[in-house]
């Protein structure tokens, strides 16, 4: 069983970059999906992003963020610039399982992380 550790959020401008760091032990996270998910005060846990073969993001991040991976490290990474109010949240790591369907819905990931809080004062 794969155990996710985030870190990396913290306080920071409208305007300004963070990364998130997400460390896989357990588990090597290239045989895994590897995704990112936010949750804001009374909202849903929503997809940020994800990677595999490839990258997709949700439309409100693409062009600001960027997931990556290193496999020597067996950690993934989500860069995040041009930060903005609405990017508070709690934000997940997260693995799935190959074989399962839905890279952007968070019932289909097995593992989670315990989450990172970022906050975007304007």
């Amino acid at each position: 069983q794969v155990q996710l550790v985030e870190s990396g959020g913290g306080l920071v401008q409208a305007g300004g970059s963070l990364r998130l760091s997400c460390a896989a032990s357990g588990g090597t996270f290239s045989s895994y999906r590897m995704g990112w998910f936010r949750q804001a005060p009374g909202k849903e846990r929503e997809f940020v992003a994800c990677i595999r073969w490839g990258t997709l993001y949700a439309d409100s991040v693409k062009g600001r963020f960027t997931m990556s991976g290193d496999n020597a490290k067996n950690t993934v990474y989500l860069q995040m610039n041009s930060l903005k109010p609405e990017d508070t949240a709690v934000y997940y790591c997260a693995a799935q399982n190959i074989g399962r369907i839905g890279a952007r819905s968070r019932y289909e990931y097995d593992y989670w992380g315990q989450g990172t809080q970022v906050t975007v004062t304007s």
